[in-house]
């Protein structure tokens, strides 16, 4: 029997919980399948984000192991990343 949705005909909310997940592979010209609500490094270090209204880029220094970053963007860049294993949340 599959899994039921009691939610699957709500409007979803932009701060709710994420409806996709995709594993990130960065890259410095292809954007994410979808802009995410968030983004969840499995495997610590740095994580590079271009800035969606600015196209300015903006390292996370450090993150930790299994750490979330609540931050929408629409491309990890493959220079200035560490990190590893990241999940985007949309």
């Amino acid at each position: 029997m599959p899994a039921q949705d009691p939610y699957l005909n709500a409007a979803p909310a932009a701060a709710g919980p994420a409806t996709r997940l995709f594993a990130v592979t960065p890259s410095d010209t292809a954007e994410l399948p979808f802009v995410t609500t968030g983004l969840y490094v499995g495997s610590g270090g740095d994580v590079a984000v271009q800035d969606r209204l600015s196209g300015e880029t903006v390292v996370f220094r450090n993150v930790g192991e299994g750490a979330g970053l609540p931050v929408r963007v629409a491309r990890v860049l493959a220079t200035g990343t560490t990190a590893g294993q990241i999940v985007g949340l949309a």
